[in-house]
């Protein structure tokens, strides 16, 4: 394993891989530990892929990403983060309609917490999950993140009203 820090609008993002596959992204102050206990070295240049991408992301000119994901987890929170990647750009969805989609509507409760536990903040787009009411619930990285985030994702107001 080897990390590297990059910049970005919502703070430094730490990024974790070997090499090959991106297995974190972790803000400064993450309020969950990450599950990676060694992050090995550091290496700024080794993820370059992942920083261009992050980079086009803030910019607004990516919508979805393109990277080799290896996430640590159970295999219930990789079933969740799977999911959590087919939400489309812009759009939210609540952790009761995760647990429907993965057949168990009583499973929002266990949703939320592998939500919860995503290690590659950002890009697999857990801040695209919102509470029953529409309301903005906990997040690793803040609220106040999560909500620069999905402000990020909403469509101009020129185009919003091409929409109607």
């Amino acid at each position: 394993m080897k990390h590297a820090v990059t910049a970005s609008p919502i703070g430094p993002l730490t990024l974790v891989g070997d090499g090959e596959a991106l297995a974190g992204v972790y803000f400064d102050g993450h309020l969950r530990t990450p599950r990676l206990t060694d992050l090995g070295p550091r290496d700024d240049d080794g993820f370059a892929a992942a920083q261009t991408q992050l980079g086009e992301y803030f910019a607004g000119t990516r919508r979805e990403f393109d990277l080799e994901l290896a996430p640590r987890g159970s295999a219930f929170e990789k079933q969740v983060w799977a999911l959590l990647t087919k939400i489309p750009y812009g759009e939210t969805r609540t952790y009761g309609q995760l647990a429907a989609e993965l057949g168990d509507p009583g499973a929002a409760q266990a949703v939320g917490n592998a939500n919860g536990w995503n290690p590659i903040s950002v890009i697999v787009p857990c801040h695209r999950v919102v509470g029953t009411s529409g309301g903005l619930t906990g997040y690793a990285g803040g609220l106040t993140r999560k909500r620069f985030l999905l402000s990020l994702e909403e469509p101009p107001a020129d185009e919003v009203g091409r929409l109607f």
